[in-house]
């Protein structure tokens, strides 16, 4: 049965920004903010980063217009390149997807444990200790079943929802109240600031590439696509500009250099202690919504390599009374444990999370060269394509490459992890695919 398009152009909006917003605006500014070092790289990133999502969402959303197949980023390199090919690379975006849970579920901690912990506990050990409790309590609710986790996941979308509302109360407040602190230089090079301030930008800007699922359900794509993409991520560029912009007003580039809970901070700022408090708990309410979400929605990956025949049968193995993935959701949760026991930092786990981004992503664009060539028989029937060819996918694919460059050049150790895991899903590939056809011959 064929795909028939039922969203419009309102619609494909909507997901745009949902996917796009999620909760490291409410931290990864402070990172931008060290890194960056003078006010004007603050802002000149985040303006150069929506432009570079821009030029992303768009490519993602030809190649989802060529290629709508379920799955996304594993049939399409499939079809471009090669299996092997994408699973390693679907193996790697699975575990920074992991990571990204552990990056955010540490920003959650950092929010929490202010308002649950004395002072004398504020520490980086408690911050872990908090985060490691917080997945696995989600982890024990998965297993009560897939209505139980989205009834949840439905609760904790309510607060994220009055959370952002909070901060938006904030941004708007005509209060004289304010802590600027000047902020401390970046040592290194303005080209070098850059490229670091774009990794935590990058972060924040997620979430578009997920139009690659959509390509087949839209109702006049040729028009609807690239409009509703356009307005999408201008809504996001403006509201991330206003954000930073109250961040900065009222703490100053050092202030922001300062702290992680932005949100928290800036409504203690404006509505006092209790509001800081009230706005730590909505906080650390939609980050349990980004890992319950993610704990219930990553392991189906794992069930689609499984059909495949790429990982062992016990992947897709499913509960017949709940309906949860035990073996799935075990090992994606476990692999959130791990990077969250070694993790040293929320700084270095955005370069880990990031490298591996930076190359799953600019691969998956530079796709679209691929994808024109085979499958020309689509031009001029109505389908999305991108106005500035070649040129929208060269400028996300070049940019995402500088920051890649700048990751490795500034935190070599990560990049040599990063590539070694890239190393070992590739292996698994053909070990599996050698197992699997010596069990064929050996039937035959």
């Amino acid at each position: 049965m064929s795909i028939k398009p039922r969203l419009n152009r309102f619609d494909l909006t909507m997901i745009v920004i949902s996917l796009v917003i999620g909760m490291g605006i409410f931290a990864n500014p402070s990172e931008v903010a060290v890194r960056a070092g003078s006010t004007w790289i603050f802002f000149g990133a985040w303006i150069f980063g929506g432009l570079v999502t821009l030029c992303g969402a768009l490519t993602f959303a030809e190649i989802g217009a060529r290629y709508p197949a379920a799955g996304g980023f594993y049939k399409v390199f499939s079809y471009c390149y090669h299996p092997a090919f994408a699973f390693m690379i679907n193996w790697v975006l699975i575990i920074s997807n992991a990571a990204s849970v552990a990056v955010v579920a540490i920003i959650g901690a950092n929010y929490i444990n202010p308002v649950l912990l004395p002072a004398d506990m504020q520490t980086a050990l408690w911050v872990k200790i908090v985060a490691l409790a917080s997945v696995l309590i989600l982890y024990v609710l998965a297993f009560f079943g897939i209505k139980v986790s989205a009834r949840t996941q439905n609760l904790l979308t309510l607060f994220k929802v009055l959370a952002i509302a909070v901060l938006c109360t904030a941004v708007f407040m005509h209060d004289d109240s304010h802590i600027v602190v000047t902020g401390i230089p970046h040592t290194g090079s303005l080209i070098t600031a850059l490229g670091l301030s774009l990794v935590p930008i990058f972060f924040t800007y997620g979430g578009y590439q997920q139009t690659i699922n959509f390509g087949g359900d839209i109702i006049e794509p040729k028009t609807n696509i690239p409009k509703g993409i356009r307005v999408g991520i201008a809504v996001v560029i403006l509201l991330y500009l206003s954000i930073n912009f109250a961040y900065y007003k009222i703490l100053g580039l050092g202030g922001l250099q300062q702290t992680t809970t932005l949100a928290a901070t800036m409504a203690g700022v404006i509505f006092g202690s209790i509001g800081s408090k009230v706005a730590s708990i909505l906080m650390f309410a939609s980050v349990l919504a980004y890992i319950n979400v993610n704990v219930m929605a990553n392991p189906r990956v794992y069930y689609a390599m499984s059909e495949d025949g790429i990982l062992p049968y016990i992947f897709r193995k499913v509960n017949p009374k709940t309906q949860v993935q035990e073996f799935g959701v075990s090992f994606f949760v476990l692999s959130i444990l791990v990077i969250l026991f070694f993790a040293d930092s929320f700084r270095k786990m955005l370069d880990y999370v990031m490298f591996f981004d930076t190359i799953g992503l600019s691969l998956a664009a530079l796709s679209i060269f691929i994808l024109r060539k085979k499958t020309k028989q689509m031009d001029g029937t109505g389908i999305y394509t991108i106005k500035w060819f070649p040129w929208v996918p060269l400028i996300f694919i070049l940019s995402y490459w500088f920051v890649t460059i700048n990751i490795f050049v500034n935190n070599p150790f990560a990049a040599v992890i990063c590539l070694a895991t890239f190393a070992i899903g590739l292996a698994i590939y053909y070990a599996r695919t050698y197992k699997k056809n010596k069990t064929t011959l050996r039937e035959e």
